[in-house]
C-alpha cells in the first residue's frame, strides 16, 4: 500500500557553492557530512502526478541497503531554494504550495544512521499550467466568428497569454497570440468545419488545449446587386435563403429608410442602455411615475410606463406602447419591438424578473431573442428558470393531487406556429383562441388587432415567444387534459431559418401557415431528417384552409388531413382536434428547455446561460446542492448553529426579560439563573465549526457582483427543486386541518413542525452565518477563519441591495439576532455612504391572507410566495428613492417588513411558541411608519384576528409615542358597490372600538378607542381588493381589479409615508429594533 506524504514548501535548504564528497553542507543550522556513494546506490526519480501547485515525486530502494531508511529531499526553482525535509521508510511524497508553470528540481538522497549521505540524485519537472475554462462562440458569420473564455482553475490575478489554434481538414492550420480573454477569427471560409482549441501560456508553457468545433454558416445566395460591398455579405450571411420582403427590407436600411436598432432605441431612450444595461433596482426605485400614474406623451416614456405597469403585474401595460393621441403615428412603438428592445438592454436579473412578471400576467415571453445588429440569436434559458407553475393534468387530476413543476425542467410537447410568406389569416390570434379555457380569450400573444401592434415591426422580427398550456383538472373548463408548450416565431421563415431549424427539431409538431403558391419552398427540406411532425395550415388566397401534413424523409409529400375549412372557428376546431390526438399518442416528443440548449447550440443559437458569471455561480452552488439527500440530516450537519442549541438559547435569552416561567421565584435570582444556562449553552454551540457548505456560500457570496447575483438565485432555485414538492404536500395538508377543525391542535403543530424540517432556503444558510458571526468572538484574533467570518455581514448587506430579503425575526427560535441584524445594516449603512435614511411599511395580517403577494405586487420585490412556503418571522426588503424625490418624501429608501401570519387559535408547545405571531406583529408595527393589515374573507376567524390585531397596536403604546398610519386591506372580495363598502367600514370601525372597551388590559393602558393607538382617514382606511387571479389557475391571468386596486393602495402609501415624520437612519433604526423587542 502507497502513502502519500504532504509538507508546505516553505522550508529552506542551503547547500553551501561547490561542496564535494567528505565535506561538509549548511543544513537548517545543522551540519551534515555528503558521502559519494557507488553507482548501485543512485536511484530514479519519478513523477506520478504533476498538478499546477504540487507534483508526486517517487523512487525506488537503493540496492545493498537492509532494514529502515531515510532520505533527504530538497527542491528548488530556478529564482530560489524552495526546502527541505527528512522521511523515514517512504518513498513517495507530495510537495504542494508550488507556482504553476515553474520548473523545479528535485534531489534525493539516503541517509545512514550517523547522517551520512549518498550520492545525490536529481530530477526536474515543470508544473501544469491550468487551460482556460468555457471557451464559447460568441457570434458567427460566413467568414468570421468571436470566441470567448475565461481564467483557468486558480488563475485569476496572474499574468498570462493565449494561443489559439484555428485547424480545418485539408487547410493550413492558423495560430494566433493574445492577451485578450475575447478574440474575432477572421478570414474563414463559408459553410466549413473548424476545430479551435485555446491553451494558456505562462513561463513560455502551454497549458492542454481546450477545444470546440463549430462550422461557418452558408453565404446566402443574394443578386449581384445586392451583394455589392461587404456589408451586404455580412448581413445576409446567417441566412442559406433570404425572402424578397426581407431583402427589400435591408436595402431600405442601408438607404436610410429603415431604422437600425440603435435607432429604434434612440426613439425609446434606450441608446444608452444597449452597453451599460437597465437592472432591477432601477425599476424598483421610487419615483414620480409611482406617485401619480400617467399615460406617456412620447416614446421616451413608454419602456418606464410598460416597465413599471408589469412590475406591478398590471394586465393592461401592453398599452402603455401606445402615446398620447395628441402625438404623431410616428412615435408609436410596436408592442414586439418594445419587449425585443427591454430585453437586448436589460441585464440577467432584470430580465429573468420580466418573463417572471409576463408569465403571471399570461403574456408570451421570449424563448429565441435576436439582435438584428449582431445578428446573433439567444435562447432566453436562464430568464425562464424562475417560472414555477401549479397544474393538475389528466392523471393527478383522477387522484386529486397537483403537480408544481419549474417549467423549464417539465418534459412536455413543444407544438410551434411559423408562417411562410404573407398570410391574411392571424396566426397570433389563432393561438390565443387554441390557447384560452372555455372561460374567456386572454390576448397571451399580441396580434395586429391590438392597439398598437399594427404599427410596422422594427428589430423584432426573428422573435420566437413563447407560452404554456397547464391544465386545471377540470373537465369542463380544459381544453386539454395535458400540459404543453405553445411557441410563436415573428415573421417569414425564409428569413430566420436558425429559428425555423431549431423549432423543427425542438418541437413535437410545428404548423407552417402558408399559402399554395408557396409550397414550393419545402422542396430544399427533402430527405432532411426533421424530429416534428410537420403541417401545413395552407389557404387558397386566404378564403379557404385545409390541414396538411408534410413528410420530407424519403421523399416530400402532402397529405390532406381536413376537409376544406371556410371560417375561422372551423380551422380553430380541426387545430383543436390535430393537437388533441398528438398529445394521447406515445410517440409524441416531449423534452424539456433545459435540454434544448444543445439543440440551440447546432443550430448556432447562443444560450444565455453560457456565460461565464452564470456558469460559475452555478458550479458553486452545484456544490452546495449535490449533498442535499435528506434536508433534516443535511440541516443537522450542515447547519448546527440554528439547530436544537440555538432555539433554546431564544428561549433563554427572551425569558430574561419575559420571565414566563418565573412563577413563585425571585426575579433577580431567577434571571442569574437562565443567565447561566444561556452561558452553557453557548459554550456548547461554540464547539461546532464552519462547515463545508456554509464554507462554500462563503465562496459564492464573495465573487463578483453579478455572479453573486447568479450563485443566490442559483442557489434558491436548487434548493426549491429539493424541497417543493414535500413541501406543497404539507402545506396542503396544514390548510386541510385547519379548516376542518380548529380542535385538532395537537396533528395541526406536528404538520407545522413538519413543515420547519422540511424547508431549506437561502435564508436558512444566512441565518447560519449570523450565529457564526455571534460567536466569532471565541476566534483567535487574526485566524483565517475569523478573517472569514467577519465578511459575512457585509456580504448579506450587498445580498440586500441585489434584492434579496433578509430575514429580520427568526421564525424557528422566535428571536432577533441583534448582533448579526446590527452588523449588517451597519455594513449597508456604509454601503449607502451613510444615505440611508429611511421609513417603514409592514404588513401583517391572517394566514394566507396574501400579504407577500400585496408586497410584491405594490413595489414588485420577491417576498417568497412559491407553492410549499409560508412566511415564518419577519423579512426585511429595502427599496430606494429616486433623488429627485428624497427631500420631498423625507427618506432615501423604504424599509418593507412581511410578518408572520396570525393564527387565529393556540399551538400549545414548551417553547410558547403560541406567543411568536403576537411577538412578530407587535415589533413590526412598532418599528413602522405605516401599517397594513390584511384580512382574508373567512368570518369565521375575523374576531379571534382582530382581537390580537387589537393586542398588537396596544403594546405600541408602551414602546413608542408615536401612532402609525393604518390601513385595513380585505382580500379576495368581489365587486361590492361604494355603499357597501362604506357601511361594513363602518361596521369595522364600530366593532373594534367596541372590543377595545371591553379589554380591561387595554383599559389600564389608558386605551379606549382605535384612534388612541393608530392614525386613519376615515375616507380611505379600509380597502375592498379583488380577487388576484382573474378566473380559475393556472391559465388565469392576473385580475386587472387587483393590480389596479393594488396600485392606488401604494399611491396611498408613499403620500402617508411624505406626512410622516422623520425618523433617522439605519443606524438608528438598529438601536429601535433591539429596545422594541425587549420591551414588547
Amino acid at each position: 500500500m502507497g502513502y502519500s506524504l504532504q509538507f508546505p514548501a516553505t522550508l529552506s535548504y542551503i547547500l553551501s557553492p561547490g561542496a564535494k564528497s567528505g565535506q561538509r553542507a549548511h543544513y537548517s543550522g545543522v551540519w551534515v557530512c555528503l558521502r559519494t556513494g557507488s553507482p548501485g546506490d543512485s536511484l530514479r526519480i519519478q513523477f506520478p502526478s504533476v498538478k499546477p501547485n504540487s507534483v508526486v515525486l517517487s523512487w525506488g530502494n537503493p540496492k545493498g541497503l537492509e532494514g529502515p531508511k531515510s532520505f533527504r529531499i530538497m527542491w528548488s526553482s530556478l529564482q530560489k531554494v524552495e526546502g527541505r525535509l527528512v522521511i523515514k521508510n517512504f518513498h513517495k511524497i507530495e510537495i504542494s504550495n508550488l507556482e504553476l508553470g515553474q520548473e523545479y528540481f528535485f534531489s534525493v538522497a539516503t541517509e545512514d544512521e550517523d547522517g551520512n549521505l549518498s550520492e545525490w540524485v536529481t530530477a526536474t519537472v515543470f508544473t501544469v499550467v491550468p487551460p482556460p475554462r468555457h471557451l464559447t462562440k460568441e457570434h458567427s458569420d460566413a467568414t468570421s466568428l468571436t470566441l470567448k473564455w475565461m481564467d483557468g482553475e486558480k488563475m485569476e490575478g496572474i499574468p498570462q497569454q493565449f494561443l489559439i489554434a484555428v485547424e480545418s481538414p485539408g487547410k493550413e492550420p492558423l495560430v494566433i497570440h493574445t492577451n485578450d480573454y475575447c478574440k474575432k477569427v477572421s478570414d474563414l471560409e463559408p459553410d466549413t468545419k473548424y476545430t479551435i482549441s485555446v491553451s494558456t501560456v505562462v513561463n513560455d508553457r502551454c497549458s492542454e488545449p481546450i477545444s470546440i468545433c463549430t462550422r461557418t454558416v452558408v453565404m446566402d445566395r443574394l443578386t449581384d446587386e445586392v451583394r455589392q460591398g461587404s456589408l451586404w455579405t455580412t448581413m445576409f450571411a446567417d441566412n442559406s435563403v433570404v425572402c424578397s420582403e426581407t431583402r427589400e427590407q435591408v436595402k431600405r436600411t442601408w438607404r436610410g429608410e429603415e431604422p437600425s436598432l440603435r435607432q429604434v432605441l434612440s426613439k425609446i431612450g434606450l441608446e444608452d442602455q444597449y452597453d451599460t444595461k437597465l437592472t432591477l433596482s432601477t425599476f424598483l426605485e421610487i419615483n414620480q411615475y409611482d406617485r401619480s400614474q400617467r399615460k406617456p406623451k412620447s416614446a421616451r416614456a413608454v419602456p418606464e410606463a410598460f416597465l413599471k405597469q408589469l412590475m406591478s403585474l398590471n394586465t393592461n401595460a401592453r398599452s402603455a406602447t401606445c402615446v398620447s393621441q395628441d402625438e404623431d403615428k410616428c412615435n408609436a412603438i410596436n408592442l414586439l419591438d418594445l419587449v425585443t428592445a427591454l430585453f437586448l438592454c436589460s441585464d440577467s436579473a432584470l430580465q429573468q424578473d420580466l418573463v417572471l412578471k409576463m408569465s403571471l400576467c399570461q403574456f408570451a415571453v421570449p424563448l429565441l431573442l435576436p439582435n438584428s445588429e449582431t445578428k446573433e440569436i439567444t435562447m432566453m434559458l436562464w430568464s425562464m428558470r424562475d417560472i414555477v407553475r401549479t397544474f393538475r393534468p389528466s392523471q393527478q387530476a383522477f387522484l386529486k393531487s397537483y403537480c408544481d413543476e419549474r417549467l423549464v425542467l417539465s418534459d412536455i410537447p413543444l407544438v410551434s406556429f411559423v408562417r411562410l410568406g404573407k398570410t391574411s389569416l392571424s396566426k397570433s390570434q389563432m393561438l390565443n383562441k387554441l390557447l384560452c379555457n372555455n372561460q374567456q380569450i386572454h390576448h397571451t400573444f399580441c396580434h395586429r388587432s391590438m392597439a398598437c401592434c399594427d404599427v410596422p415591426r422594427r428589430i423584432s422580427d426573428g422573435l420566437v415567444e413563447i407560452s404554456w398550456y397547464l391544465p386545471c383538472g377540470n373537465m369542463k373548463i380544459d381544453k386539454f387534459t395535458e400540459p404543453l408548450a405553445f411557441t410563436n416565431l415573428r415573421g417569414d421563415i425564409k428569413a430566420s431559418e436558425r429559428q425555423f431549424a431549431f423549432l423543427c427539431q425542438a418541437s413535437a409538431a410545428v404548423y407552417i401557415y402558408c399559402d399554395e403558391s408557396e409550397t414550393n419552398y419545402f422542396k430544399h427540406l427533402e430527405g432532411k431528417h426533421l424530429e416534428a411532425n410537420i403541417f401545413l395550415i395552407s389557404s387558397t388566397k386566404g378564403k379557404s384552409y385545409r390541414l396538411k401534413q408534410l413528410t420530407v424523409n424519403p421523399r416530400l409529400k402532402m397529405t390532406d388531413i381536413s376537409q376544406i375549412k371556410k371560417t375561422d372557428t372551423e380551422l380553430l376546431k380541426a387545430l383543436q382536434e390535430s393537437v388533441s390526438k398528438m398529445l394521447v399518442s406515445p410517440q409524441t416528443k416531449k423534452v424539456s428547455l433545459a435540454d434544448l440548449a444543445y439543440t440551440a447550440h447546432c443550430c448556432q443559437i447562443l444560450v444565455d446561460e453560457d456565460r461565464d458569471e452564470c456558469q460559475s455561480a452555478w458550479e458553486n452552488a452545484s456544490k452546495i446542492t449535490a449533498k442535499v439527500t435528506n434536508i433534516s440530516e443535511f440541516k443537522d450537519k450542515q447547519l448546527p448553529y440554528q439547530g436544537n442549541i440555538w432555539k433554546a438559547i431564544s428561549w433563554v435569552e427572551t425569558e430574561c426579560w419575559r420571565l414566563r416561567k418565573v412563577g413563585n421565584n425571585n426575579p433577580d435570582n431567577y434571571c442569574e439563573s437562565i443567565k447561566e444556562k444561556e452561558k452553557g449553552l453557548r459554550n456548547k454551540q461554540r464547539s461546532f465549526e464552519m462547515t463545508t457548505a456554509v464554507e462554500r456560500f462563503h465562496h459564492g457570496m464573495t465573487t463578483s457582483e453579478v455572479q453573486r447575483y447568479h450563485f443566490l438565485k442559483w442557489l434558491e432555485m436548487e434548493l426549491d427543486n429539493l424541497s417543493r414538492h414535500q413541501l406543497s404536500a404539507l402545506q396542503d395538508r396544514y390548510k386541510e386541518l385547519r379548516q376542518k377543525s380548529l380542535e385538532e391542535t395537537k396533528e395541526i403543530v406536528e404538520t407545522d413542525n413538519q413543515i420547519s424540517a422540511c424547508s431549506l432556503r437561502v435564508d436558512h444558510f444566512v441565518r447560519e452565518c449570523g450565529q457564526l458571526y455571534n460567536n466569532v468572538s471565541c476566534l483567535p484574533e487574526y485566524s483565517r477563519q475569523r478573517k472569514n467570518i467577519e465578511q459575512l455581514p457585509g456580504q448579506c448587506a450587498q445580498m440586500m441591495l441585489d434584492g434579496f430579503p433578509l430575514e429580520l425575526v427568526d421564525g424557528d427560535a422566535a428571536n432577533i439576532p441583534i448582533k448579526w441584524i446590527s452588523q449588517v445594516l451597519t455594513e449597508l449603512h456604509n454601503i449607502m455612504n451613510s444615505s440611508s435614511k429611511l421609513k417603514v411599511i409592514t404588513v401583517i395580517g391572517a394566514e394566507n391572507s396574501g400579504k407577500s403577494t400585496l408586497l410584491n405586487t405594490m413595489f414588485g420585490v420577491r417576498f417568497a410566495v412559491n407553492a410549499g412556503t409560508c412566511t415564518r418571522g419577519a423579512f426585511i426588503q429595502l427599496i430606494s428613492v429616486s433623488k429627485d424625490i428624497r427631500k420631498e418624501l423625507g427618506c432615501d429608501c423604504i424599509m418593507l417588513i412581511d410578518t408572520e401570519g396570525l393564527k387565529s387559535h393556540r399551538m400549545v408547545r414548551d417553547d410558547h411558541s403560541h406567543e411568536r405571531d403576537k411577538e412578530v406583529a407587535s415589533i413590526a408595527v412598532a418599528l413602522s411608519d405605516v401599517v397594513v393589515v390584511s384580512i382574508s374573507n373567512d368570518s369565521s376567524r375575523e374576531k379571534d384576528l382582530w382581537e390580537m390585531v387589537c393586542h398588537a397596536f396596544a403594546r405600541l403604546k408602551g414602546v413608542s409615542k408615536k401612532k402609525p398610519v393604518c390601513h385595513f386591506v380585505h382580500t379576495n372580495m368581489y365587486d361590492m358597490p361604494a355603499l357597501e363598502q362604506l357601511k361594513r367600514s363602518k361596521e369595522l370601525m364600530e366593532q373594534l372600538n367596541e372590543m377595545i372597551g371591553k379589554d380591561v388590559k387595554m383599559k389600564k393602558a389608558n386605551i379606549n378607542k382605535l384612534s388612541d393607538v393608530i392614525k386613519f382617514d376615515l375616507n380611505n382606511w379600509s380597502w375592498y381588493i379583488p380577487p388576484v387571479w382573474d378566473g380559475t389557475p393556472p391559465m388565469a391571468p392576473v385580475n386587472v381589479g387587483y393590480s389596479a386596486t393594488v396600485y392606488t393602495l401604494k399611491k396611498v402609501l408613499i403620500n402617508d409615508l411624505q406626512k410622516c415624520p422623520e425618523r433617522g437612519d439605519l443606524i438608528q433604526f438598529i438601536g429601535k429594533v433591539e429596545q422594541f423587542w425587549k420591551t414588547v
